[in-house]
């Protein structure tokens, strides 16, 4: 188990870039899956995916899997000070105008993701609804 002050360290290295909390900004609004992210951000999937993987192993993301698709949420952290440090970093993005774009881009998403080549499904990313947005279990 990692100390203390490593688990802090290993917080504060992920908070310490923009894109990786514009992305935690688009998962106050609830589970969102890659393509949503990257398309919100106007970034390349697969930047979006690196600090996603970024986030997920700090604790601050967690994931679950749909078929082909993996969804994405904020993470719960089991310490109470992290967690205190976590709360007020959502606090604050909650009040940052670009965080706040982004979250407009995301509800005006009309599309689903479309399955890669080697995908047979034909299955998107949404959930059975239609909508783009996945409902947490």
């Amino acid at each position: 188990m990692a100390r203390p002050i490593d688990q802090m360290e290993t917080l504060f290295k992920a908070l310490a870039d923009a894109t990786r909390l514009r992305i935690l900004g688009l998962l106050l609004a609830g589970e969102v899956c890659v393509c949503d992210i990257h398309e919100s951000l106007r970034i390349p999937q697969p930047k979006a995916s690196r600090h996603l993987a970024y986030l997920r192993n700090s604790g601050l993301v967690e994931t679950r899997r749909d078929g082909l698709w993996i969804h994405y949420r904020l993470g719960t952290l089991a310490d109470p000070v992290l967690a205190a440090i976590v709360d007020g970093v959502r606090h604050a993005l909650t009040h940052m105008d670009t965080v706040r774009r982004d979250g407009e881009r995301l509800q005006k998403r009309t599309g689903c993701c479309v399955p890669g080549p080697g995908d047979v499904t034909g299955a998107s990313c949404c959930d059975r609804s239609g909508s783009n947005v996945a409902e947490a279990p």
